[in-house]
């Protein structure tokens, strides 16, 4: 019975994930533009690790359907803040 329930949870996580919207730096997007259209722009304010703003810029993202995040601009003054840009495939 644990066994069955284990299974359960990773297949969850990993079907979960599966549909994660993907952050790709501006070289590898521009490669890639062409595919892809902007539906908006996300931003994370007052985290102090990056992998919560990460987190957080995902799950925006996920939200509004996008496929790609690519990172606009970032600062940070003890929190971050982190302004990026989501796009859809075509």
């Amino acid at each position: 019975m644990k066994y069955a329930a284990l299974v359960a949870g990773a297949a969850l996580f990993l079907t979960a994930n599966a549909f994660s919207a993907e952050i790709l730096s501006k070289e590898d997007f521009a490669k890639v533009e062409t595919q892809y259209q902007k539906v908006g722009t996300i931003s994370s304010t007052g985290q102090t690790a990056p992998s919560d703003a990460r987190a957080e810029l995902i799950k925006k993202a996920d939200e509004k359907g996008a496929d790609v995040i690519v990172l606009s601009s970032g600062n940070t003054d003890k929190k971050l803040h982190v302004s990026a840009n989501i796009y859809k495939k075509k």
